[in-house]
């Protein structure tokens, strides 16, 4: 359902326009630094991740490095995690060198041979996954004018170009990533992490482990949002400082997630802020009303710490 009221904030406060996923899956992979045979998996999604996925819902290919890269830069995006799941580790190992594997099925529908030197052999893989976890992401486009925008976004979301999958390719979402019909999937906020204070958990949240099959109380939800491309100490505490209600800083964090499309590659650094979200904070009545009626609660400026 789209929500984008207008005047939430005051007048001084600039609204941005926010589509919400709901990323939902029985294993999930949000891959880290990779050595040897090690393939760690972050505790939240990257921003090269999302990129992959929302270019895979629009049907680009990976020749569209420049597509890819433009993209990437313009994406902010705030991530809450709904529910912890527990991390999962699947010991690998496969011998290339068999005839049948010489080919592999790919998301577009057509086999593709495999090369280089790491065709033939047999290789082992340490893959690291989060099992039974649930993650909201709050993102916007800056600028919003440019295309692809939000509106391109949420229609490719709905009916994407090619199967998506969350991660790896055995990481297939369980329900779609935006919301039915009586869900919010787009609001306006000041701020991806603002519109997270504003939406919902899952409507049930669910002990996936042996004998946890009642629903749990709401615990504090992980959160993690943007603190800019500058180690300079002010910005960053700046940064920390500027949380909404419900909303408490942990620390800073440098990562390394995204891409260079046009060379495949990792590359680059950028910070991130790390916190957790009271989630009794959570005004969410209204949005369990009808959707004719549904209107998200925003947080005024007076939610805002200084």
């Amino acid at each position: 359902m789209d929500r984008r009221p207008g005047g939430l904030m005051d007048a001084s406060s600039p609204q941005q326009d926010i589509l919400l996923l709901r990323l939902d899956a029985p294993l999930l992979s949000f891959g880290g630094l990779a050595v040897d045979e090690n393939r760690v998996s972050r505790p939240m999604p990257g921003r090269s991740m999302l990129t992959g996925l929302l270019a895979n819902a629009l049907g680009w290919h990976h020749g569209d490095g420049a597509a890819l890269d433009r993209l990437q830069q313009r994406l902010d995006y705030a991530v809450r995690r709904d529910r912890r799941g527990e991390p999962l580790l699947d010991y690998q190992t496969v011998d290339l060198g068999q005839d049948f594997l010489h080919q592999g099925w790919t998301t577009r529908g057509r086999p593709e041979g495999r090369g280089g030197a790491s065709s033939g052999g047999t290789h082992i893989r340490l893959r690291h996954y989060w099992a039974g976890a649930a993650f909201t992401v709050a993102l916007t486009l800056q600028p919003a004018t440019e295309m692809p925008d939000l509106d391109a976004l949420q229609a490719a979301l709905r009916r994407p170009a090619r199967p998506l999958f969350l991660g790896r390719k055995t990481c297939l979402p369980s329900r779609p990533l935006l919301g039915h019909a009586d869900e919010v999937d787009r609001l306006s906020a000041v701020s991806p992490l603002v519109a997270l204070t504003a939406v919902p958990l899952w409507p049930v949240t669910l002990d996936r482990r042996p004998g946890g099959d009642s629903p749990s109380a709401p615990e504090p939800c992980s959160v993690w949002w943007s603190a800019g491309p500058t180690a300079d100490p002010s910005h960053l505490e700046r940064s920390a400082k500027a949380t909404p209600r419900g909303v408490t800083f942990h620390r800073h964090l440098q990562v390394v997630d995204e891409r260079r499309w046009q060379h495949q590659l990792h590359a680059g650094k950028r910070y991130l802020n790390e916190g957790v979200l009271d989630c009794t904070v959570l005004d969410c009545a209204e949005l369990d009303q009808p959707a004719a009626t549904q209107t998200p609660r925003i947080p005024s400026q007076g939610d805002l710490h200084a």
